[in-house]
Parts: C-alpha cells; sequence; structure tokens
C-alpha cells in the first residue's frame, strides 16, 4: 500500500516546471540536491537562485515523521497553535522508550505498561490532529519510513537527527527539532540556510567484507564530526548505483555524524526495485516517468568539480572494511590497522557484546549477510566468546527475517533478539555487567559511539562497524581478530576461516507481515480528547515563554563553562531520562549534568555565585532563576552536535538561561536555540573562550539594534572588579529575531493564528 499517494503525484506533477524554472535562475546545470530543494520553495517555482550557505530560503516540506521521545514535546506545542489537523502527512512512531533488557517478547510487554500513558497521550493527540500512528513495536522510525513513506525527489523533515536515512531513496530529508516540526504541521514555512553541496563520486563496486557501512565510516574518517556542517552530501558515479536502497540508506542515516544537513542519492534501478519490493509499485512508475529530474544533470556528473563546493572520490574496489572509534564516530580505521591500534592505544583486546541493528543497520539485506557469517559459528564448530544481540528495523523486517529462518540462526549461535527498537544505539538498554566502572569495549553497527552513549557507563569503549564485522568479531571476542586474514580454534582444536559474507537485497519470497502496527487517525477527530493527567510527572502541558523584556541583559552569571566536546547527550542525557520527554520541569534536571566544568574538570557541579558554594547544574541554575537572575552558558567547538532533541534548548530556556556563548555550534542544535527564544552566540575570536572567569558578572550589549550581521557586545566583570570586553557574533536573519523578541517562535505561531 502506498501512502499519501495523490500528495506524490502533485509533487512529481510539478517537479518539471520548478525544476527548468530553477534551471534559469541558476543559469547552469543542476545538482539532484539543487532540483529537489528549489521544487519546493515555500513561494512556488523560483524568479531567484539562492547563494549556497548564505540564503535564508523558506521551504514547503511533503511531511514531517516524528519518535515517540521528541514527538511528546513537538505534539505539546504544536496544541498551541491552534489548528484542527496537521498541514502536511505527518507520523509518529513508538520506537525509543523501549529499553532492551531481557529480549523481544518481555521487553516490549514492559515498556507497554511503563509508558502507557506517554503512549495514550500520543495516539490520542495523533488520533486528534490527523496524525499516522505506529505502535510500539512497529520498528525503528526510520526504517518504517523508509519502507512506507520516502519517495525520490520529495522533502521531508524528522525529528529526530538520523532523518536523512531517507536520503536512500533520493529524498532530501532533514532532521529538525520539533519546534520546526510543529511549524511545518501549522501550515508555516520552514527556513533553512541554503546548503553547500559536497559531491562523494563512488567508482567500482563492493566485494567481500566490505559493505555501505564502510564507505560512511571512511566518510567519517575524511570529513570528521563537523566536517559536512551545513552541507549536503549528494553520493553519485557508478558505484552508487551498484548499492542496494537499503546500503544507500545506511550511509545516508550515518551522514548525521559528520554533521551534514542530510545526504542523498539519484534514483535508480535499486530504489525502483524497493518501492515495488515494498509494496509501491505504483510510486515507482511515478518516479520512472519523472527519473531525469530525480538525478543530476549530466553536466554535473561530466565535471562533479565544477558544481559542488568540495568532492570525494571513493573507490569501493579498493575499500576496506572500517572500525570507527572509541568515543567518536569519526576516528576510522582500516581493518588491517585495527588491531595494531587497539595494542597501542591499549583499548581492551577483549569483545564483551557485540550488537547488530539499530535504525542505520536493521534492514532485511543486512540481517542476511549477518546471518551468512553467525551460520558459521555453529557449522564450523566455533563457540560464540561474546554476547550478542539482534535489533530488527521494523516488523516488517523482523516478521520476514523469523519466516526466512534467520532469526533462529542467530539465536543458535546464542544471540538475543530484542525488540524492534531503537535500545541499546540510544541509551535504552540494561546492561548485565559485574562493574560498570571497568575498562571494556563494545561493537555495534549503530551511527553513534560517545562515552556513556549506549550503556551509561564512560569506561566502555564502543566501536561502530558493519552488522557482518561485528557479527564476526562476537564470535571471535577479540578486537584484534581479522576476519579476512585470520583463523579461530574451533571447539575440535581445528583451525577455521570465516568465509565472506553473502546476503540477499530483497527477500526471495517477498516482504510478509500480520500486523505491521499502524493506526490511522480519526476521519473527524473534533471530538477526540487529548489524554493528559494533570497529576503526570511524564507530561505537561505547556505554557508560553515570556517575551524580550526589550533591554540589554546585564547583571547575568556564569552557569558553566563546558571544556571540550558538549554534545546533545551531555545537555539533556537519553536513557532513563526519556521517560521524562513529555514534561518540560521534571527533564529539565537533567540540564547540563554531563558537560564537564572547565574550571573542576568535573560534570553536574557548578558554583553558586550567590551563595559561593558548589551544586549540580540544575539545582544551582534554579536558584538564579528563583532569584530573579539570568544566566549564561560558555561551550567550545560543535557545541550541541548529536541528536536533533530540542530538550536540550528548550531545559535551558525553560530554567531562566539567558544565552549560550559557544566557539562554534552544530546546526540543528543552533536553529532549536533560536526557536526557542535563546541567544546563540558565538565567540568573534574564538581565543576569547579563555577570559571568562568562574565568578564573573556578565553583561550582554547591542540587543536595542539587534540585526542580522550585526555583532553584539560581551562584557566580563571580573571578581577582582578588572573588566574584558569582546564582540559575538550570531546568525540571526530578520524572521529569528522577530522569534526572540516574541519570547519564541511558537509565540508567532499562536498569534497569527489567533489574528
Amino acid at each position: 500500500m502506498a501512502f499519501d499517494l495523490e500528495m506524490i503525484q502533485r509533487v512529481y506533477a510539478n517537479l518539471g516546471e520548478r525544476v527548468e524554472a530553477a534551471r534559469q535562475a541558476v543559469g547552469k546545470p543542476l545538482t539532484l540536491s539543487e532540483k529537489i530543494l528549489y521544487s519546493h520553495l515555500f513561494a512556488g517555482a523560483t524568479t531567484q537562485s539562492f547563494e549556497r550557505g548564505k540564503a535564508y530560503v523558506d521551504f514547503a516540506p511533503d511531511r514531517v515523521a516524528m519518535q515517540d521521545a521528541t514527538a511528546q514535546m513537538a505534539l505539546l506545542q504544536f496544541m498551541q497553535a491552534g489548528r484542527p489537523q496537521v498541514a502536511v502527512p505527518s507520523t509518529v512512531h513508538c520506537d525509543h522508550l523501549i529499553q532492551a533488557e531481557v529480549g523481544a517478547v518481555a521487553d516490549l510487554d514492559i515498556a507497554k505498561n511503563k509508558n502507557k500513558e506517554v503512549y495514550d497521550f500520543l495516539a490520542s493527540v495523533s488520533d486528534k490532529y490527523g496524525i499516522g500512528f505506529w505502535k510500539p513495536g512497529a520498528g525503528i522510525i526510520h526504517q518504517v519510513v523508509l519502507e512506507n513513506y520516502a519517495f525520490p525527489g520529495g522533502m521531508m523533515i524528522g525529528t529526530d537527527s538520523h532523518t536523512p536515512m531517507a536520503g536512500g531513496l533520493g529524498m532530501i530529508a532533514i532532521g529538525v527539532g520539533g519546534a520546526d516540526a510543529c511549524d511545518v504541521m501549522a501550515g508555516l514555512a520552514w527556513e533553512l540556510k541554503m546548503p553547500k553541496l559536497i559531491g562523494v563520486k563512488l567508482t567500482g563496486k563492493l566485494s567481500g567484507w566490505a559493505s555501505a557501512k564502510d564507505v560512511i565510516l571512511r566518510v567519517a574518517g575524511i570529513l570528521t564530526v563537523k566536517g559536512g556542517t551545513g552541507c549536503i552530501v549528494e553520493y553519485f558515479g557508478e558505484g552508487a548505483e551498484s548499492l542496494s536502497a537499503a546500503g544507500k540508506g545506511t550511509i545516508c542515516n550515518m551522514g548525521a555524524e559528520i554533521g551534514a544537513t542530510t545526504s542523498i542519492f539519484g534514483y535508480d534501478e535499486k530504489m525502483s526495485d524497493y518501492l515495488r519490493a515494498t509494496g509501491r509499485a505504483e510510486i515507482a512508475d511515478a518516479a520512472d516517468a519523472v527519473k531525469a529530474d530525480l538525478r543530476s544533470d549530466e553536466g554535473v556528473y561530466a565535471d562533479p568539480a565544477t558544481y559542488y563546493d568540495q568532492l570525494i572520490e571513493i573507490d569501493l574496489n579498493t575499500l576496506e572494511p572500517h572500525i570507527n572509534g572509541p568515543f567518536t564516530p569519526d576516528l576510522a580505521w582500516p581493518l588491517s590497522n585495527f588491531a595494531k591500534a587497539v595494542r597501542d592505544n591499549n583499548w581492551p583486546e577483549k569483545l564483551e557484546v557485540g550488537l547488530i541493528g539499530s535504525c542505520t543497520n536493521s534492514s532485511y539485506e543486512d540481517m542476511t549477510r549477518s546471518a551468512s557469517i553467525a551460520a558459521q559459528a555453529t557449522s564450523k564448530g566455533l563457540k560464540v566468546k561474546a554476547e550478542f544481540t539482534i535489533t530488527p528495523g521494523s516488523e516488517l523486517v523482523r516478521f520476514t527475517a523469523e519466516r526466512d529462518g534467520l532469526l533462529d540462526t542467530f539465536e543458535e549461535m546464542g544471540g538475543v533478539v530484542l525488540a524492534n527498537a531503537c535500545g541499546p544505539c540510544i541509551g535504552q538498554w540494561a546492561r548485565h555487567m559485574d562493574d560498570p566502572s571497568r575498562k571494556n569495549s563494545i561493537i555495534t553497527s549503530f551511527n553513534r559511539n560517545f562515552a556513556k552513549r549506549n550503556d551509561g557507563n564512560a569506561s566502555t569503549h564502543a566501536f561502530v562497524a558493519s552488522p557482518e564485522i561485528v557479527t564476526a568479531f562476537a564470535i571471535a571476542g577479540d578486537l584484534t581478530f581479522n576476519p579476512m586474514t585470520d583463523t579461530l580454534t574451533n571447539e575440535a582444536g581445528e583451525q577455521v576461516k570465516l568465509d565472506e559474507p553473502m546476503g540477499i537485497e530483497q527477500p526471495v519470497n517477498g516482504y510478509a507481515v500480520d500486523d505491521a502496527g499502524y493506526q490511522a487517525p480519526a476521519e473527524d477527530g473534533s471530538g477526540v480528547n487529548v489524554l493528559v493527567s494533570p497529576t503526570s510527572d511524564r507530561l505537561q502541558l505547556l505554557a508560553p515563554f515570556q517575551a524580550w523584556e526589550g533591554t540589554d541583559l546585564s547583571g547575568l552569571k556564569l552557569l558553566i563553562k563546558a571544556k571540550g566536546k558538549c554534545t546533545t547527550d551531555h545537555i539533556s542525557m537519553a536513557g532513563p531520562w526519556l521517560k521524562y520527554r513529555g514534561h518540560l520541569d521534571n527533564i529539565s534536571n537533567n540540564m547540563l549534568i554531563g558537560a564537564v566544568n572547565y574550571y573542576t574538570e568535573k560534570t553536574n557541579s557548578v558554583k553558586n555565585q550567590l551563595t559561593g558554594e558548589y551544586g549540580e547544574v540544575p539545582a544551582v541554575q534554579r536558584a538564579y532563576k528563583a532569584a530573579g537572575v539570568g544566566s549564561i552558558v560558555v561551550g567550545d567547538e560543535n557545541y550541541g552536535e548529536g541528536s536533533s532533541r530540542e530538550h536540550a534548548a528548550m531545559e535551558p530556556r525553560f530554567l531562566g538561561v539567558r544565552a549560550i556563548l559557544v566557539r562554534s555550534f552544530a546546526r540543528i542544535h543552533e536553529t532549536n536555540l533560536k526557536k526557542q527564544g535563546m541567544l546563540a552566540l558565538t565567540f568573534a575570536n574564538p581565543a576569547d573562550y579563555d577570559k571568562v572567569q568562574e565568578d564573573d558578572t556578565i553583561e550582554i550589549n547591542g540587543l536595542t539594534e539587534f540585526a542580522p550581521g550585526r555583532p553584539l557586545e560581551i562584557v566580563l566583570t571580573h571578581a577582582d572588579g578588572s573588566v574584558d570586553e569582546f564582540m559575538v557574533n550570531h546568525t540571526y536573519n530578520e524572521g529569528q529575531i522577530e522569534w526572540f523578541k516574541a519570547g519564541a517562535a511558537l509565540n508567532i505561531i499562536r498569534m497569527k493564528q489567533n489574528a
């Protein structure tokens, strides 16, 4: 069944005219990304070109997707907008609140009981406002979107940073905060700075142990965690066309780890095959009819260096499997060098757990390649040395994999099949461990491996690889094992070597499922009551943030000067805190508890300038708020990298932090701060970070003349009475300045709706 077919047909009906208008405006051949961007302008067909990396542009996405953790706050905000229904097709996916502990059935039952009030709220609010609802157990948002909603040439936003996975089907799909989703669901334009373009030309063809995952692991090593910031990464070439749609999705998914706005592939036969295999032949036929507009112009392919801001070339014929980590997804090691790196860096050689699945690598193809390795553990008499878990990406994949015997193969080697959910990838893992403080190693086919990300333990060294490499390592139980060259000793004392993985892109007998887990909304939701208990500790209706007082800011205290990496996991941890995603007051008790205090080298310990004593970050900030004292947070490079969670912006706003001043921002977090009426500022001179002292009282001047491109001034009054002054930059445009003045973007939406 094809969802929203009429909407997709409208997109294709307008595509040719809008692409030609863009080609005339730009005056040269167009990349695929430009075709999709220009064909989704809020104003319609363009009459002008927009400068990459400079121009702010209003877009009209085709759809919105939300996962259950971020959907709570997004929909609580949407309820304030005053609309009877969402303006574009939208869906909610229950995948983040299921904790992995025992196995799929037991874990899902526990989650349904534990999270009942959240699921009831999401189901009822979806029913009322015309939103499709995917029940717990239906699957991980991005796999479900790929199977049901992604379409070539479309544009979507999603309240999760790995939304770009839909680029595997030729769609521009961008991770955003809930406030952005609220805008689009309310029928407003969605604003984005016109991205720059990075072209990745893939030549040759993968073989042996190399997989699509190794492409993005290699790219992450080249570009680092911030090398893609402000850019769309567009893959092309004969190598790109040789990759399955699921493999393309894997690459686009993990593009979030290089900071990319999104990643995308041009439409080809592999995409058409996947659409048909997942019951969307009508969409494949419609895409085939406009295929030329779903790929870059031939002039781009002939001379790519002229059309992309940066060009990377990777030869798939010679690409080695990679293992990235630990503690950052851009520390890339070719398999042939990995054992030496493990020994040289004194990382724990013993592998304790191998985990495959997550949104990045949980397709049917991934399962078959991993199962081909798992089967050898049994057939060759090998005793599996590490724990091993499997997370199917959707009920469609799980049901089909079970029918085809793949899950039995995993269980025969000692694997535990977990629920169709995010689980350990996002820290939803009740790991069984004798001593959480000891150094240990795990390897996953996930996308992220920051400290504490998977199990909450700072001592866990997490590495990222393809599912087949993870499976081989789990069998060996040793990070220095190289399955391409090394042998293992089986239970008979024989030396055996693992054969190369084998897989199939689509199931021979087609996909099958009894209940995919989808619930359609009511035809008329006007009579539906949204379920929120006034005594709930998990859900809380929102009150509007106050408008700017109209003056410069003075008397601010330094809350924390964060040292080094400060991701959204450091600012608003996931794991056990996910239960409070719909209750802003309660979840604010995790604000910045993972950030390292520059002055003490400790986490969750900052000086309360009102008392002179040290306390937990949220408690100190609540004391400032109670005293009517504003505060400021200072950070380092790429502040707010990682997940799209807007709670990392809403919590400081709610608790009274007035500004975030850093050396540089990650894109999504900067936008989220702006949406909530916060000041997101950067040091004009990054060295001025060093001038900030623990006992400073701070002024922010220039707000009464706040304007695009005009710097603001920071004045630091130190404890000894001395003063430092310096300029700070911002990227606010006129519309975003109005968000700040109104107190939040949502305040403007409501005013317009009520006008």
